[in-house]
């Protein structure tokens, strides 16, 4: 499942703006975009995900 989660970096660390409730440990994938472009993207990605999911 694609989950998009808002944060923000303070002393180098990624701080999410809402709770998130992962176990210690877990690798996640952090891509930076420019704000115009987060939804299209976002959509693409949701899109491909079900297209894997289906099949």
């Amino acid at each position: 499942m694609l989950q998009t989660i808002l944060a923000t970096v303070r002393q180098g660390k990624i701080e999410p703006l809402e709770p998130i409730e992962l176990p210690e440990g877990t690798k996640v994938i952090v891509t930076l975009l420019p704000e115009s472009e987060r939804e299209f993207w976002t959509e693409i990605s949701q899109m491909s995900l079900n297209t894997v999911i289906v099949s």
